[in-house]
Order: C-alpha cells, then structure tokens, then sequence
C-alpha cells in the first residue's frame, strides 16, 4: 500500500512541478559553474548505498560532508542556494529516488554515507530496515537540530507507529513547516 501511495503521489507531484523543476534547474545552471542537480551518496534500506539527487545548492568545491559540519556554510552557498534550501526546493529532485524506489516520501532522512555515527546508531536499532523519507518524524521535530541520539529516537518511534495515516499526518507536519520555513538554518 505505502509502496503504490509513494508511486500514485511521486508521479502527480512530479507533474504538477515539471516547470519549476525546469525554472530551478535552468537557474542552478546560469547562476554558478558546474551541473544542476548534486547526486549523493546516501544509505538507504538494509545500509545499501544509493545516489540520491538534490538541486546543486552549494559550489562544486563544497566538502562531501553535513552542512553542519562546515566552518561557515553559507560560504559555500551558490547565488540560488539559500533559496532553494529555505524553501526546500532542493530536494525535489528526490521524487526520482521515490520513483525509483530508492526513497518513499516519509521514512527515516538517508544518512550520508559517512556519517558513521548515525548509521551505528539506526542500525543498532532496526531503522536501517526501512526506506529512507523525503521527509520523517524526526524532520518533523526538529530536524538539523536534533542532535543524532534524539533523531534515531525519532526514527524508532517512526518505525513503530508507522501506518498510512501516520505518514499521512506527518506530510501535514512537513507541508506546514516548509510553509513556515520552520528548521532551515542554511
């Protein structure tokens, strides 16, 4: 069921944005060398490596590392970037991951492949079992904020209440907080 409603709402989605997906993409492209799309290495189901790709936000000398972990971000923030990140438009490109199957649209963030820590962490728990979200319970509550032992108790929590209406709901959540701009600290 989870599976069909990702499919059924990738595809609706991916056709009501084609034209801002084309509008951002151009953009990305005029604004700063390099391609339009970023595509990272995440992990996904049962610890496996994906590429999952973002609108490129950041220069292509950007460290491979979170935004987080950077000296100073905005420093490596391309003339569209903070707008992309603040409205979150960055990440629609993921709908191809979720059409794919790599990702559905609720599920745990997929960890950067060397973020060692979280990966131990949802592992050790069992989250590793489930496909990776666009968005999560944990984005919900706090997202980039949330230090690591508190978003894989998220994740957890995730994993046992999951149901359709959950995702459901926290769609709902996501949709209000990007609306917001809510979490977005880059």
């Amino acid at each position: 069921m989870k599976r069909l409603f990702d499919l059924c709402l990738a595809t609706f989605a991916a056709i009501l944005l084609a034209v801002p997906i084309l509008v951002a993409a151009v953009l990305v492209k005029l604004t700063s060398p390099g391609p339009a799309f970023y595509w990272s290495d995440r992990i996904g189901r049962n610890n496996h490596v994906f590429r999952m790709p973002k609108f490129r936000s950041m220069r292509i000398d950007t460290p491979a590392v979170a935004t987080h972990l950077l000296g100073n971000p905005d420093d490596y923030l391309t003339p569209v970037g903070s707008f992309l990140r603040k409205t979150s438009l960055d990440e629609v490109p993921q709908l191809w991951s979720i059409l794919i199957g790599d990702m559905s649209f609720v599920g745990p963030r997929p960890a950067l492949f060397n973020q060692d820590d979280l990966i131990a962490l949802r592992t050790a728990q069992g989250v590793h079992e489930l496909a990776p979200g666009l968005t999560g319970w944990a984005q919900v509550n706090g997202r980039d904020e949330l230090p690591i032992p508190q978003k894989v108790a998220f994740d957890v929590e995730y994993m046992q209440r999951k149901s359709l209406c959950f995702d459901l709901w926290i769609l709902w959540l996501t949709f209000v907080k990007v609306l917001g701009r809510d979490g977005v600290s880059h």
